[in-house]
């Protein structure tokens, strides 16, 4: 009996699904401010306590909802003198397939709980990267920051404000663009 239940997925995952496919939605379209539990409710065809039950409160919703793994290589597989092409190309493949991260970047533009996001994901998953590939370890940091500018200025642009020009743009055209400038970033020596 309790194998059968394991086969068969729950109604509070199919809730929880539900919402979460709702929230995403709403927060992209709406921006966080905006968005609210009573509307992400009523997208997900549930009362608006149950959204309070899952999630306790709409920023526990709202990380739930933004769970983001950038599916970054390996740092120890990817090669110092190409980081910068690979970045570059993995994360307009990012850009281009997840809606999730226009919402992110709309919300962690304006709000604190967003940038809050936004800054672990950072932490968590870019700079271990930096950490592999960069000449000095303490540099790290600032030069995934230098990273991120480049990367996330081509989001906003292209994504999010949606600049024709940048919209036009060839995805082999920005790596080509972008990639020897993240590469400079990662692993050129310190400017003096």
């Amino acid at each position: 009996m309790n194998q059968s239940r394991s086969r068969t997925p729950r109604r509070s995952d199919a809730t929880r699904t539900a919402i979460l496919d709702a929230a995403r939605e709403r927060f992209a379209a709406d921006g966080y401010d905006r968005a609210t539990i009573r509307a992400i409710a009523r997208d997900a065809n549930i009362d608006p306590s149950m959204v309070m039950r899952y999630y306790g409160n709409k920023e526990g919703l709202f990380a739930a909802a933004v769970a983001i793994d950038l599916k970054l290589p390996d740092p120890a597989s990817l090669s110092p003198d190409r980081a910068g092409h690979a970045l570059v190309t993995h994360f307009l493949t990012m850009w281009e397939r997840n809606e999730v991260l226009t919402a992110l970047l709309r919300v962690g533009a304006t709000n604190e709980a967003g940038a809050e996001r936004m800054q672990g994901i950072f932490a968590d998953q870019l700079l271990p990267l930096a950490l592999r590939v960069c000449p000095d370890p303490e540099q790290a940091p600032a030069r995934a920051a230098l990273a991120s500018s480049q990367l996330l200025g081509l989001a906003l642009t292209r994504y999010v404000l949606r600049f024709p020009p940048a919209v036009a743009l060839a995805p082999e055209e920005i790596v080509a663009w972008l990639a020897p400038t993240v590469q400079r970033y990662l692993t050129a020596p310190h400017p003096a």
